[in-house]
């Protein structure tokens, strides 16, 4: 089955657009701060459009706002029934939490297209046993010579030195 193409400019501008609804009234300036940082990253995502480090910042910072907005929801959400704008506003906010998993799903995918690994490497060392990339210290190149250590040119003057 072909996964449709969703252009990064319709995630970032539906987050955009349900973020400043979703801020309007309730939540507080946290909720707006962390989605409106991770749109400038996507925003940044959309001008490079070569670049993996772009995409893939959006993606963790997607992910990591769901998160956020989960925690802001369980602590700020009212017991009480509101009515109005407010009912608007957790409305356009839940509707941007429910439509993050998908859109970190196509941002994903952008991330594969632009040349991502398949596994992601947060710059852990890891250890591994293959040490055929090694050259061992016992054996000597063949391009240098005890006679001429710093592999210089034979026919060269003694006065110019050859880089």
């Amino acid at each position: 089955m072909e996964i449709p193409a969703i252009n990064l400019k319709a995630i970032v501008l539906a987050h955009w657009l349900l973020t400043v609804w979703g801020s309007m009234v309730w939540l507080p300036p946290s909720y707006s701060w962390g989605n409106f940082s991770v749109l400038a990253v996507g925003v940044w995502a959309i001008a490079q459009r070569d670049s993996v480090d772009a995409v893939l910042m959006f993606l963790m910072g997607m992910a990591v706002t769901i998160l956020t907005d989960v925690i802001h929801f369980g602590i700020f959400y009212p017991l009480m029934e509101f009515a109005g704008e407010k009912r608007f506003t957790a409305g356009m906010a839940i509707l941007n939490l429910l439509l993050k998993p998908i859109s970190c799903f196509f941002v994903y995918q952008m991330y594969r297209e632009r040349g991502g690994d398949y596994n992601v490497n947060f710059g852990f060392p890891s250890v591994s046993r293959n040490r055929d990339a090694y050259q061992s210290i016992d054996q000597q190149d063949e391009s240098s010579s005890p006679t001429n250590p710093f592999n210089q040119a034979q026919d060269s003057k003694p006065g110019v030195r050859t880089y």
